[in-house]
């Protein structure tokens, strides 16, 4: 009896043992592959990975790399992470489609991939601010600004889905109110302050009364305010996503831009290494999909508004 009790609580040690290990598994090695290093928010969510990472792991290796938004640089890179054998890796697609190839290559090498700020196809999981949240709470401020009634442009920009979520959440505000009259939706200002100069110059001639305008980010908000400054168009109400220091700078001046619904590139990432960490012990999120809330910071509220650079 004594033996058959022993041979029982080693095979119940044998089936427990790969759980235990499991639980233990930590990160050695995490690459990132973000848009562009250049930019503010994606410095912010490479601070917030490596913090997070070595809160696991003190010795873990971190790697940030900047794709530039070049689909095969960003392959290459994955290829690198992949050699280098990395256990988890955060993707800011380029393309969200097209990068599906090189996660599965990654995930096939046993390696966790998690999408951050955008979709990514292929990933196990994505984390990223609630875009069409983020497009709701800035439109309805305009609408709340106009009481409801006046001209209206949403200045389109990069066809990600971060682009296309917030464009919808602000044309689901817009539509619950019948006098607000959107006069152009689909024009491309590339996502940067130059391309907000140059479509809001060519909105400002082509409408002569503009109230307000919704651009998909910050730095288009801040190109669209220059371009009425030289046309010396006044009285329009602009607002934007993402909460960058360049929009808080803007919202404390001489300005018309008045809000930005704010995203957090740091919570981003730590949400995104929390998630791979409980992929790669065998626990799955809830949902593919993890959307963090997005506030809106206005002239009133700035003062009190912890941006992209704030300790941590």
């Amino acid at each position: 009896m004594r033996n058959k009790l022993f041979a029982l609580a080693a095979i119940a040690a044998a089936f427990a043992l790969p759980a235990a290990h499991a639980a233990d598994k930590e990160f050695k090695n995490v690459g990132i592959t973000l848009g562009s290093m250049g930019n503010p928010f994606f410095v912010s969510l490479a601070k917030g990975a490596e913090a997070r990472a070595k809160q696991y792991n003190p010795n873990a290796k971190v790697t940030a790399l900047s794709a530039d938004y070049d689909l095969n640089k960003q392959f290459s890179q994955i290829d690198g992470f992949i050699s280098a054998g990395s256990d988890l890796i955060l993707v800011n697609a380029v393309d969200a489609k097209a990068i599906e190839p090189a996660l599965l290559k990654a995930k096939k090498a046993g390696i966790v991939v998690v999408g951050v700020d955008v979709a990514a196809n292929g990933a196990d999981a994505t984390v990223q601010t609630n875009n069409v949240q983020a497009g709701e709470i800035a439109c309805q401020y305009i609408v709340e600004k106009l009481g409801g009634k006046g001209n209206v442009i949403i200045q389109n920009g990069p066809q990600v889905s971060a682009v296309i979520d917030r464009v919808t959440g602000c044309k689901t505000v817009f539509k619950k109110s019948p006098d607000i009259k959107v006069l152009s939706d689909d024009q491309d200002a590339k996502g940067s302050r130059e391309g907000g100069l140059n479509v809001m110059q060519n909105h400002l001639t082509r409408f002569p009364k503009i109230d307000a305008v919704f651009a998909i980010n910050d730095p288009q908000a801040i190109g669209t305010d220059l371009a009425a400054k030289q046309l010396n168009r006044k009285n329009i109400i602009i607002t934007s996503v993402d909460g960058a220091p360049d929009i808080e700078t803007a919202l404390k001046g001489d300005t018309q831009v008045q809000a930005s619904a704010s995203q957090d590139p740091y919570m981003i990432a730590v949400k995104a290494v929390e998630i791979g960490h409980d992929i790669l012990n065998g626990k799955k999120p809830d949902s593919p999909m993890t959307l963090l809330p997005s506030t809106l910071i206005t002239r009133t509220n700035v003062k009190d508004y912890k941006g992209w650079q704030a300790p941590r």
